[in-house]
């Protein structure tokens, strides 16, 4: 117990007793015994804890009036004072990591990416722009949230994912392929979105730009440009003899219509005809297949996506007319394809995310950012293609990939 005599409750009217008092009487028993006067009286204040009187201590002044009441009074104002502290530490506490959480969610951009069907080509896209989105420091799962979309080949449902994404604040849509693109720009063109496109063959064409070296809209990003002239080229080498190019083409899909102009304007300098089987949707490129297949030579594609989404049946039908394919990427090729001068899809998603990060750093704007035009080619054949249709690798193209699985 802590018991102090006259002299040390003499002083205990002055302040800092508590300090004195307990520095030179120590506690036992969880209680305070306080001796006052000539008679000794023990006057014991019950569970006072060490941790009492060191609470009592924080409010140290002047005793008057009855020191019983004066040490419980400093005690419960002591333990108000302790409280105070805590709550104030919590509330600090509680604001940093407020603060340190809003600085993350802050610095962590949302993309939706919508690619329009699901075929190797697109794939590579859709990878090559992950890539360069990382390399100009997105990584999705750390910085970067990526809500991926298919629209399986159904312009109507890239609509509505486009739609969906804007209405829950994403930062930036990615339209991979034109369909895609199309979709993200009706979606957010009156919000000023950022759309950043992968793949859009002509994009003026399509409309979500009014010029590629200075887009003036919220769109931008990279176009892959075909060589045709280095495409009708090869099919010339591959089959000397022959006189027409077949081509199905989607009607709705502005990228194909293009390309058939450019095809027909090329096709004549090489002895080409071109014979066109235009369609709508999926369900008619096995018929338009079947009724090329017994006009002409050989059957091009172009980047055509439903065409694309569709090779299998287009190859059927060639394969039956004992006729090769020509493919517009190395996929098509490795898929059954005779040959192409073909485009790396994963390096132009590449550059479209590299430009996406730009972007998102603020570092450029959609409108002022002029598109990435990618023409760069190379060959590549199907050696067990070419073995069945009994075709020599012309000499010309003796350096080509030879992609046959």
């Amino acid at each position: 117990m802590l018991v102090c005599g006259r002299a040390a409750w003499n002083k205990s009217r002055q302040v800092g007793w508590y300090r004195r008092s307990i520095g030179s009487c120590p506690l036992k028993d969880k209680s305070f015994l306080l001796y006052s006067g000539n008679a000794l009286k023990a006057k014991i204040l019950k569970g006072v804890t060490e941790n009492d009187v060191a609470m009592a201590m924080l409010e140290s002044r002047p005793i008057t009036g009855n020191p019983l009441n004066h040490i419980r009074q400093s005690i419960k104002k002591g333990r108000a004072i302790l409280m105070k502290t805590i709550k104030t530490f919590v509330a600090l506490l509680l604001c940093a990591l407020l603060c340190v959480s809003s600085v993350a969610l802050a610095d962590t951009k949302t993309i939706g990416i919508i690619q329009f069907a699901p075929h190797p080509s697109l794939d590579n896209c859709t990878t090559g722009f992950l890539e360069g989105l990382a390399e100009g420091g997105y990584m999705d799962g750390d910085t970067l949230k990526v809500d991926f979309q298919n629209a399986m080949g159904d312009m109507g449902t890239g609509d509505m994912q486009a739609k969906i994404m804007v209405s829950n604040g994403y930062d930036m849509l990615a339209g991979v392929a034109t369909p895609a693109a199309m979709s993200a720009y009706a979606a957010t063109k009156e919000d000023g979105v950022p759309v950043v496109f992968v793949a859009v063959s002509d994009a003026v064409a399509a409309g979500v730009v009014k010029s590629n070296e200075e887009p003036g809209t919220n769109c931008t990003g990279v176009s892959d440009v075909l060589n045709l002239e280095a495409q009708v080229q090869m099919i010339r080498a591959f089959l000397p003899e022959a006189k027409t190019i077949g081509i199905i083409y989607t009607i709705s899909e502005p990228n194909s219509v293009t390309h058939l102009g450019q095809l027909n304007a090329i096709a004549p300098t090489y002895d080409f005809a071109v014979e066109a089987v235009g369609v709508n949707t999926a369900d008619e490129v096995a018929a338009a297949a079947a009724t090329l297949a017994g006009r002409v030579d050989c059957i091009n594609n172009f980047t055509d996506n439903n065409v694309v989404n569709n090779l299998a049946l287009v190859l059927r039908a060639a394969d039956g007319a004992g006729i090769p394919v020509f493919g517009s990427e190395v996929e098509q090729v490795v898929n059954g394809c005779l040959a192409t001068q073909g485009i790396d899809y994963v390096a132009l998603g590449r550059v479209a995310g590299r430009m996406a990060a730009e972007i998102l750093n603020d570092n450029a704007k959609p409108e002022t950012m002029p598109v990435g035009l990618i023409d760069e080619c190379t060959p590549a054949y199907n050696s067990t293609v070419a073995a069945k249709l009994g075709i020599a690798l012309p000499e010309a193209y003796a350096d080509a990939a030879d992609v046959a699985p």
